[in-house]
């Protein structure tokens, strides 16, 4: 991790340690029901003032805490097309897999790249510091796979370029 990097994975680290001190909360509306409060909104008073972790513009992290979830928003950075591109993809396939991934949403929140939904059933059957440790080894990850195949995308650019100059050579 970079030194620019870690002040900014350490304070989501621990503001989202923080925000994971959840506990069951049966529905208000509905009885016998246990929804997550921040994607039903049933019951204001048991949402919690939203955060929002920035490293710049194109870098930030939104936590939604409640009663009985979080909801973790992030934005990836995306300097150009390119990697706006490639972080649309990466993250689209990552989505279309949530059922593997547990905590993570198949539709990001409007106006992030991709959202996790962590609740306290979440925190009951899985450690809540290696529920942190993966959102934070995820943050670290997606930014190195997105330049990693932007080099290698602009690599094979070259090599396509080079072989279709050397005809006219």
């Amino acid at each position: 991790m970079s030194n620019t990097l870690r002040p900014y994975l350490n304070t989501v680290r621990s503001t989202l340690t923080a925000a994971l001190t959840l506990e069951s909360f049966p529905s208000q509306v509905v009885e016998r029901h246990n929804v997550p409060e921040i994607e039903a909104g049933s019951t204001p008073e048991v949402l919690l003032t939203p955060l929002v972790i920035a490293r710049n513009a194109h870098e930030q992290v939104l936590i939604e805490p409640s009663i009985n979830s979080v909801r973790l928003s992030i934005k990836i950075k995306q300097a150009d097309e390119i990697e706006h591109i490639l972080a649309h993809k990466f993250t689209r396939f990552l989505m279309m897999r949530a059922e593997s991934f547990v905590v993570l949403r198949r539709v990001p929140i409007e106006g992030w790249d991709i959202s996790f939904l962590i609740t306290n059933r979440n925190c009951q059957d899985m450690m809540k510091h290696k529920l942190v440790d993966f959102i934070i080894e995820f943050m670290e990850v997606v930014d190195k796979e997105i330049s990693e195949a932007k080099l290698s995308m602009n690599a094979r650019a070259r090599i396509v370029a080079e072989s279709y100059l050397s005809t006219f050579a």
